[in-house]
């Protein structure tokens, strides 16, 4: 990353496609910005928002309407897919990655997708978009700025499959432990996986609704190609939300599973209780008759012991067959 350059500050890299060329050709980051803005074919900026001068940079070298420049410097965290003056722009979710390993870390990526330019702008490295940059630079097949979209799309549908499989192996082995014998004592991790998969159906579902409210467009008004990269990326994400909503349902019934365990542990220890104090209320009644501070009480001038401790067995089998009789027992 480039945090040094007066040109192009903040700039992580950039690439230029030629129609017709196996490759595209990347922009040294010591590069001026006419290189940027001037020559043939178009151009992919990536660019950190961790720079305090890429909002300066993206107004310099683009043509892009202010509502889309806002876009790409904001910090929001609310997936968008908006239409303005032949441009898409919008925010879309991804998930950040550490220089060592990949996180499930929601992270968001905010994009600009003209005829002539897309510019995506991140504050923390993501893992869908590193996947399109190795791509690219292997061979492109890319005519087209929209064509790029749909490429950062379907790695993050790629990558959601990816993290889809990982989740049900974590869910195998919670289901493992609670429907084993170590019950649900061992406090399986289910907590933070349903939150990762709530927030994965709930912006996927956000993402579908935008695409189809976009690709409703009319084909004026957004980029060549958009229309129809907007219904086969809608097609593919619908097909990785089903598998996200079997997700949170699966996990969502294993939590009431977990919950009527635990009911019925308290119910069980309720019932013990309950049994405990049935049994000793007589035993307590009988002491206490006799431990009264009063006279002329039973046994008062010689060993009355064993007759109360007769007594005692005595009401505790009376309690015994009362409650065989109701059917407690």
């Amino acid at each position: 990353m480039n945090l040094i350059s007066p040109e192009i500050p903040g700039l992580v890299w950039a690439y230029r496609f030629i129609p017709g060329e196996s490759r595209c050709q990347r922009i040294a980051a010591d590069s001026s910005i006419d290189n940027l803005s001037g020559g043939d074919g178009w151009v992919w900026l990536h660019l950190a928002l961790s720079d305090a001068r890429t909002p300066g940079l993206i107004e310099r070298i683009s043509n892009l309407p202010q509502a889309a420049i806002a876009t790409l410097t904001s910090h929001d965290t609310q997936a968008a897919i908006t239409v303005s003056e032949d441009v898409v722009h919008g925010t879309l979710v991804d998930f950040e990655r550490t220089f060592d390993e990949v996180t499930k870390t929601i992270g968001w990526l905010h994009f600009a997708v003209s005829d002539k330019i897309i510019i995506t702008t991140r504050l923390h490295p993501l893992r869908s978009i590193d996947r399109v940059k190795a791509a690219v630079e292997k061979s492109t097949k890319c005519n087209r700025p929209i064509d790029l979209f749909e490429m950062l799309v379907v790695e993050f549908q790629r990558t959601l499959i990816t993290l889809v499989l990982e989740l049900t192996e974590e869910l195998n082995v919670i289901e493992d432990h609670v429907y084993g014998e170590a019950g649900h004592r061992q406090q399986p991790g289910l907590a933070p996986l349903r939150r990762t998969v709530v927030r994965l159906h709930r912006h996927l579902r956000t993402i579908l609704a935008l695409l189809r409210r976009a690709g409703a467009s009319e084909e004026d008004e957004v980029p060549p190609g958009f229309i129809d990269a907007a219904e086969r990326l809608s097609d593919r994400l619908e097909a990785v939300d089903r598998d996200v909503f079997a997700l949170q349902e699966r996990a969502r019934l294993l939590h009431e599973e977990i919950d009527s365990k635990i009911s019925s542990e308290t119910n069980r220890h309720l019932y013990i209780l309950s049994l405990m104090t049935a049994f000793l209320l007589p035993p307590t009644l009988v002491t206490g008759f006799f431990g009264m501070n009063t006279g002329a009480l039973p046994f008062a001038d010689g060993s009355g012991t064993l007759y109360a401790a007769l007594i005692i067995a005595f009401s505790m089998g009376l309690a015994w067959l009362i409650l065989r009789r109701i059917g407690i027992l």
